[in-house]
């Protein structure tokens, strides 16, 4: 869209809405004119595709908050024909918008003739200065994908690990301008927004990346050699990066603002980091619980007792066993686990693991043959033979 047209369309009257029209007011209008006039309900008509042409372009405009804060200003400077000074202007400007979009607009010298350009008239209006170069908006920078890896103990209690990251950052050699003289011209397509629209089924506009300045709204006439034009160059840092605590493996994390730097100003972009964690050779994982499993004596188990348990970077704590403890039974030490999301801890479970010895004393096999003899009457297998039968 040029800027003439930006300035004397009434999108608003195309649209069928007040000026002070809400943004759904503004949406539900358009989308019952685009399902009137959509080119697949009105195949052959001309005039209800150039109909559904003007709604596109009069929704692409108002329904962008900022497009129509320009063009609310535009069509007040500029509107109904002439330009209207604002108070305390001396006299009155009558050029009218064809003789300040075509030939008149060449003129110059104390003749009366408009001897400036157009970028001279609209200035930050539109973000273009009179030379041809722009003042386009700011461009976030492109997220950046990586991988770590971190031990057990680093997973859990959180990790400050160096990473040296690949990204695209300024060219230095040209300033970022793309453009080896430093000065890119606005790309006539977009018109310096760096996007176009397209239409879409349903009576939906969408926006696409302009193809021809590839999202930058800027065109190097001369390109940089070091960028080809691009204004972006490859560029790699190391930087600090801190992993927080209770990340599990495979997990991923946005680190907002720590990817690759915006242009002109803009926000740099996001860093995402793939998490893997290496195994312990005690500790295991469930959700944020560690687990860990301890050998107990035959007689701790039947008899009950205290037995030491580890933690992970922590003394160790003791857990009594009460007497007749199962193998396999898992107890549970509170808050001695992964560090949850709202700070707090997950549990350690400790599971029983009755070790049997291979070598015995021959104290210690008398003792077992007396065991045996006072319980040859015990059966532990008879409750599992009548169920059996009774299956």
């Amino acid at each position: 869209m040029s800027t003439k047209d930006f300035i004397e369309k009434d999108f608003y009257k195309v649209l069928g809405v007040p000026k002070d029209a809400t943004e759904a007011e503004i949406k539900k209008a358009y989308r019952k004119l685009a399902r009137e006039y959509h080119p697949d309900a009105n195949k052959g008509n001309a005039k209800a595709e150039e109909r559904f042409k003007e709604i596109s372009e009069a929704n692409d405009v108002l329904g962008d908050p900022k497009k129509r804060k320009e063009y609310d200003e535009a069509r007040a400077l500029f509107g109904n024909g002439g330009f209207r000074p604002g108070p305390g202007a001396g006299g009155s400007f009558n050029f009218d918008l064809g003789d300040l979009f075509g030939g008149g607009a060449q003129g110059g010298g104390a003749s009366g003739g408009f001897g400036g350009g157009i970028g001279d008239v609209f200035g930050g209006l539109f973000n273009r200065g009179g030379t041809g170069t722009t003042r386009t908006q700011p461009r976030r920078g492109q997220d950046i994908d990586t991988e770590v890896t971190l031990t057990f103990t680093e997973a859990i209690e959180g990790a400050t690990v160096p990473l040296r990251m690949s990204s695209q950052s300024p060219c230095k050699a040209c300033s970022g301008t793309g453009d080896k003289n430093g000065t890119p011209r606005v790309c006539p397509t977009c018109v310096g927004t760096g996007q176009v629209a397209r239409g879409s089924g349903g009576g939906f506009s969408l926006t696409d990346p302009c193809p021809d300045c590839k999202g930058r709204g800027l065109i190097a006439e001369h390109p940089c050699m070091e960028c080809k034009g691009s204004g972006r160059a490859k560029s790699s840092r190391t930087m600090q990066v801190r992993i927080p605590a209770g990340v599990t493996d495979g997990q991923r994390i946005r680190l907002r603002g720590k990817g690759a730097p915006g242009e002109r100003g803009g926000p740099s972009g996001d860093l995402y980091v793939v998490v893997h964690v290496g195994a312990h050779p005690v500790f295991g994982r469930k959700d944020d619980n560690l687990t860990v499993t301890v050998p107990v004596t035959f007689t701790e188990a039947a008899l009950g007792g205290e037995v030491r348990v580890p933690t992970l970077g922590g003394p160790s704590l003791t857990l009594k066993l009460p007497p007749g403890t199962p193998n396999g039974r898992t107890m549970r030490a509170r808050g001695k686990g992964a560090v949850r999301k709202d700070g707090t801890r997950g549990d350690l479970l400790v599971t029983v693991e009755v070790s049997v010895p291979k070598d015995l004393s021959g104290k210690a096999r008398d003792a077992l043959e007396a065991y045996r003899e006072a319980t040859a009457d015990e059966d532990p297998r008879a409750e599992l033979f009548e169920a059996a039968k009774g299956a």
